[in-house]
């Protein structure tokens, strides 16, 4: 079985009388559009961590906040789990449905209510694409920072879950770092507001608290981000390498040098002839490793910052540096990195996506780390990465149709995962944990800090209702994975056990 699909988690749950709960929504929210046939509900089984799936027991599609209240007050009346979706473009398996739960599809609150140049921000409902935010800025000259490589598909709510990022969050930040406000329901079905419109608000800082919970805490109904002015100019070196260790200090050394990108990208051969194939971007395709690195800003600091980069990259062992000639060809640079995902899946049946976060000194021992486990369990791994904030994206290459494949698959990116914790990074950057990596959670963290995790949960979510079996492992988990001690085994939280 994959550890990625824990049947607990489903065969835990109380049984639901599923016409009986169909009836009551029937009764309650007649105009609610409710999925509930088994042709109807193969679409939703999965996100886009594809290789798992599960079929909901029921789908519903609402359109105006009250229906989202009703369908909450009555599965927290009935104690029906609920889990949250947008676009379905995630890469963790958070949003990955139950067998006795609701799929709850926020995608038609896709409108942008206000775009404020003069506050510089813009108000959304949670099912507006990510892109679309920049778009609407743009006759104002402005645009929304936070731009994942799915942008032209994820959805802000969703990327709000997640806490996503992209190429630019070295020096942009991370959604966290891009919102002012987010409103939500709770599982009773109260509205709350988190954050407030100006930058800062008294009391805890539950708007960062809420960002990246992965849909445990709430359902976000309405997003407030920042908006930023357009650099007046961008311009991307393309640096190659002839080993992937070179390419890896060189992002250190650009750091060290009191420089810091607009984005700061890194592919390895495999990635690079990928993309070269699919996009025609102009890579290097005998390079080892290449390295993008964009500098903004007015024209005579990026000018002057691009020298410095240049002597840095060239003084770090780079075969060629080059600078995008025009804006045509920087979209096209950019166009190959974020293309690079599907451009790898059309060298492989299936591949697995990994997410791991290291601190940047560390690039080159843990790039030369994941070579060694590759080659160990004999499957490719293309790397593919954020390399000015360590976030590593690498993506092993195997075939699901092959007994065993995909559990190999799996053990490599557990190993991958692992390492990065022991040279002090993380499991996640912005994927999230969802099911993928709940396991790799039982590494990164002691069982009091779970512990305190789980008491964050109840106090939002005393039933565990929301998204249940993700994100958090149980103290009993880490045990049966092996790598924590369970003191007493028992956790305070009982409701919450059970996953």
């Amino acid at each position: 079985m994959s550890i990625l699909y824990d049947e607990r988690v489903d065969g835990a749950l109380p049984k639901v009388d599923k016409p009986a709960l169909l009836s009551a929504l029937r009764e309650s929210l007649p105009d609610l559009e409710v999925l509930h046939t088994q042709e109807d509900l193969k679409p939703y089984e999965c996100d886009g961590l594809s290789a798992y799936r599960t079929t909901p027991m029921m789908v519903v599609l609402p359109e105006r906040l009250e229906q989202v209240e009703t369908l909450l007050k009555l599965c927290y009346k009935r104690q029906v789990p609920v889990v949250a979706r947008g676009a379905g473009t995630g890469l963790s398996g958070g949003a990955l449905p139950l067998e006795q739960g609701i799929l709850l599809v926020m995608a038609r609150f896709n409108k942008i209510l206000e775009v404020n140049p003069q506050g510089r921000f813009a108000r959304v409902q949670p099912g507006v694409r990510n892109l679309a935010i920049s778009n609407a800025a743009a006759p104002y000259d402005m645009y929304y920072a936070p731009d994942p490589s799915s942008q032209i598909a994820c959805s802000i709510g969703g990327n709000v879950a997640e806490n996503a990022g992209g190429v630019h969050c070295l020096k942009y930040g991370l959604t966290v770092h891009n919102l002012l406000k987010v409103e939500i329901l709770t599982v009773e079905g109260e509205r709350m507001t988190l954050g407030s419109d100006a930058l800062d608000s008294p009391g805890f800082d539950l708007l960062a608290l809420f960002t990246g919970s992965e849909g445990m805490l709430g359902i976000v109904t309405e997003v407030t981000v920042k908006l930023l002015p357009k650099p007046q100019v961008a311009k991307v070196l393309l640096a190659s390498f002839d080993s992937v260790e070179k390419a890896g200090r060189a992002v250190g050394d650009i750091i060290a040098a009191g420089i810091i990108p607009g984005g700061l990208e890194m592919m390895d051969n495999l990635a690079i002839r990928a993309a070269e194939d699919f996009i025609r971007a102009g890579y290097p395709v005998e390079a080892e490793a290449i390295l993008l690195c964009e500098l903004d800003g007015v024209e005579a600091d990026v000018h002057d910052e691009c020298e410095r980069v240049r002597l840095v990259l060239e003084k770090a062992g780079a075969t060629e540096v080059r600078l995008a000639k025009d804006e045509a060809e920087r979209v096209k640079f950019w166009a190959g990195r974020k293309n690079a995902f599907p451009a790898v899946g059309r060298i492989s049946p299936d591949y697995y996506c990994m997410d791991g976060t290291i601190p940047r000194r560390e690039l080159p021992g843990v790039l030369k780390g994941i070579a060694e486990i590759s080659a160990e369990h004999g499957l490719r791994v293309a790397n593919v990465f954020h390399a000015g904030d360590g976030n590593m994206h690498p993506l092993i290459l195997f075939d699901a149709n092959q007994p065993g494949e995909l559990e190999r698959a799996e053990a490599v990116g557990g190993k991958i995962l692992e390492l990065c914790v022991k040279v002090g990074g993380s499991i996640t950057g912005e994927h999230g944990v969802g099911r993928e990596k709940i396991n790799q959670m039982c590494a990164q963290f002691n069982s009091d800090e779970l512990t305190l995790f789980h008491a964050v949960k109840a106090a939002f979510d005393p039933s565990g209702l929301l998204n249940p079996g993700k994100n958090i492992p149980t103290l009993h988990r880490c045990a049966e994975f092996g790598s924590m001690h369970v003191h007493h085994g028992q956790l305070p939280f009982p409701e919450l056990e059970r996953f």
